[in-house]
């Protein structure tokens, strides 16, 4: 996948915001940082940090040579003694006869041989066999449908491109409240079918994979509305106390939520800790 650039008030707040857009795991990401944050006078804090992410390759990419596209074609050469065959003698034939020679001093055998095919490298060869995005959506489609069907649940799945490399897939039903299930704690089980669902395109796909989200009843969008909310009344009690907040542990789409939830918040700033799983965010005066 390409590089994505975000920007946020630390590293860490579009470290997160990076992450969210990827729907990965920290440690399924490459993080570089492009700018940080300048110290201004009195402790203040100018401009934005900004970085860039992408999702890190399941497999290494093969070394590749200057001169062809991966090969090593360098000619192999027997060692040998400098002397092994007296001087002016001519190179023979497997007979024992000396070669004849053709125009231009080369050798009629080597006239007679056909040039190699030139292969395709291989990063062209898998641009060329990726399958388009609506391809991807059947498959993501597909898989969900069997899915719900094993585990005798009612509900429609529809695709949907948000950009050129990204595709919402919706599970819904009415009622709703069957969908639970998929959900989980926090929408932890949701997380975990979202990741096998992208790697089940991904086992079909040999080229790039898009970046596939997957949404049950509507709950992204109704978490990050009651994320927002909850981050807003806390941001009132820190700037009536003079006190930082820290909140409890998140997933990065939900860490991604408050910053961007307090963005325009007057004076209070907002900036993540700790490692994943128990990366939280702490809300702060400015």
């Amino acid at each position: 996948m390409d590089w994505v650039e975000t920007t946020g008030k630390s590293v860490d707040e579009a470290t997160d915001r990076a992450l969210a857009h990827l729907g990965v795991h920290r440690d399924d990401a490459e993080i570089e940082v492009v700018e940080e944050p300048k110290q201004g006078l009195f402790g203040r804090v100018r401009g934005e940090a900004r970085v860039r992410a992408r999702v890190r390759p399941s497999t290494p990419r093969p070394k590749r040579s200057r001169r062809s596209g991966g090969r090593d074609e360098r000619p192999q050469r027997e060692d040998r003694p400098k002397n092994d065959r007296p001087r002016g003698e001519k190179k023979s034939d497997g007979d024992g006869k000396p070669k004849e020679k053709s125009e231009g001093g080369r050798s009629k055998d080597t006239e007679n041989k056909k040039p190699k095919a030139e292969k395709v490298p291989t990063k062209e060869k898998n641009m060329a066999e990726s399958i388009s995005l609506e391809e991807q959506g059947v498959i993501a489609k597909d898989f969900l449908v069997g899915l719900l069907a094993a585990m005798e649940i009612a509900a429609e799945v529809t695709v949907r491109i948000i950009d050129e490399e990204t595709l919402e897939v919706a599970v819904n039903a009415n009622p709703p409240a069957e969908l639970g299930v998929l959900v989980g704690p926090r929408g932890a089980t949701l997380q975990a079918l979202q990741e096998i669902t992208r790697i089940m395109v991904q086992t079909k796909n040999p080229g790039q994979t898009a970046r596939i989200l997957v949404d049950v009843a509507q709950y992204r969008e109704r978490r990050v509305a009651a994320l927002g909310r909850f981050a807003a009344q806390v941001a009132q009690e820190v700037l009536e106390t003079g006190e930082e907040r820290a909140l409890e542990p998140m997933s990065a789409a939900d860490r991604k939520a408050v910053h961007d939830a307090l963005t325009e918040t007057t004076g209070v700033v907002t900036r993540s800790e700790g490692d994943d799983p128990r990366r939280f965010v702490v809300i702060a005066p400015a």
